[in-house]
């Protein structure tokens, strides 16, 4: 056997590692300081760094995916902060230029480096943003999985280049706050859209509700408070059969007594979290309708819902098997036999919300601790109920 010399002796370091053997590595380190020292070491370990960075935001971003995406800057991103991040950043998934206020439409042509492979995009409060910038994410990022706009100058012409863009891709759409949106833009998104999982259109005052008419099974997430719904509309947000959590809280609204009866019909069967707080003008038929057909409710914001009469808190007693926590704070016509008749039904309820109902009598609400005491009773006034959100961004 050859001896082999120590001169002979091939020495290896770290350097001599392929590329993806550094990769591996880098995606092991546990903090932001390491991952900032590996690519001070030199110029290929900061390309590695470069390469395998999937996430970024700002420290003024609205939208906080984790801390260990956020850029160390402080100063107002413009257009030359992004252009050179993105240059740099070419494999990034999710981006959040929320808040970064003084970027136009102009700023996000740097979107074509990342381009195909972001899924997610946050917008939210970037007033410079219009229909132009939307054109060019829909140019550069086809898929697309995640779209928040909140505050955003976008219109139903934006939407639709967007929507048709990432037809395929786009799941979860932030509409919030933004004026310029109607009818007609909703219906482009959930048209288009076939894997639709939630929109958000809050505060949208141009809208009814009947662009959702026909919309895809798969969206389970509706927000729309303080939106113009009319009952044509409230149908149509439920028609694709799949919501699971609907908020159509809020003063504005257009509903009447009887217009919340189709949530009842049997299409928004898989409905679980309903928030209605403040619809001060609906009655005990579309109580009793929503309590029949919607048989896995678990929560029910029911709170400033003052038409609601014995009637319709029978109804919620006797129908409503699977409610876990109700809110009834502040409605008028909440009286001691209503208050029985939720005692008496109701058999999973564990949390009730209630507070400022000015016909219960003392009496009446001992008997209630009395009899359930499986039932905790807080008197907090809940406003935002039901899932975050941020739960269906994941991209």
């Amino acid at each position: 056997m050859e001896n082999v010399s120590e001169s002979d002796d091939v020495r290896t370091s770290i350097i001599h590692l392929p590329d993806d053997c550094l990769s591996f590595i880098f995606q092991r380190l546990d903090n932001l300081e390491d991952h900032d020292s590996f690519g001070l070491t030199c110029h290929r370990f900061l390309n590695i760094q470069n390469i395998n960075r999937r996430s970024l935001q700002f420290q003024c971003s609205l939208s906080l995916l984790n801390s260990p995406t956020l850029s160390q800057t402080t100063l107002a991103v413009n257009s030359d902060h992004l252009h050179r991040l993105l240059t740099r950043f070419q494999w990034l998934e999710h981006l959040s230029l929320s808040g970064c206020t003084v970027l136009n439409d102009s700023s996000l042509a740097s979107l074509r480096y990342p381009g195909a492979k972001l899924h997610s995009l946050h917008l939210d409060c970037c007033y410079g943003v219009s229909d132009d910038g939307i054109s060019t994410v829909a140019s550069f990022c086809p898929n697309l999985r995640v779209v928040s706009l909140y505050r955003c100058g976008i219109s139903d012409i934006g939407l639709e280049t967007l929507a048709r863009a990432a037809s395929l891709a786009l799941r979860c759409v932030n509409l919030s706050y933004c004026p310029l949106v109607s009818d007609f833009g909703v219906k482009a998104l959930t048209q288009a859209c076939v894997q639709l999982e939630s929109v958000k259109i809050s505060n949208c005052k141009s809208i009814t509700g009947v662009g959702f008419i026909n919309s895809s099974p798969t969206l389970g997430y509706v927000d729309a408070e303080s939106c113009q719904l009319e009952p044509k509309g409230v149908a149509g947000i439920i028609s694709g059969g799949g919501v699971e959590f609907l908020n159509i809280s809020g003063p504005v609204s257009y509903i009447g007594k009887d217009g919340l009866v189709p949530i009842g019909s049997g299409v928004a069967s898989k409905l679980r979290v309903l928030n209605i707080r403040m619809c001060r003008t609906v009655g005990d038929e579309s109580i009793k309708a929503i309590a029949k057909g919607c048989p896995l409710l678990q929560e029910w914001n029911l709170a400033l819902c003052h038409e609601v009469r014995v009637e319709g808190w029978e109804a919620v007693g006797k129908w409503c098997c699977s409610l876990k926590r109700l809110h009834v704070n502040r409605c008028r016509n909440l009286c001691d036999q209503g208050l029985l008749g939720i005692r008496r039904g109701c058999k999973n309820l564990r949390i009730l919300h209630m507070n400022g109902n000015a016909r219960l009598t003392t009496t009446a609400i001992e008997m209630f601790k009395l009899h359930r005491g499986d039932v905790t009773l807080r008197s907090e006034e809940v406003m935002v109920i039901g899932p975050d959100w941020g739960l269906y961004t994941r991209g």
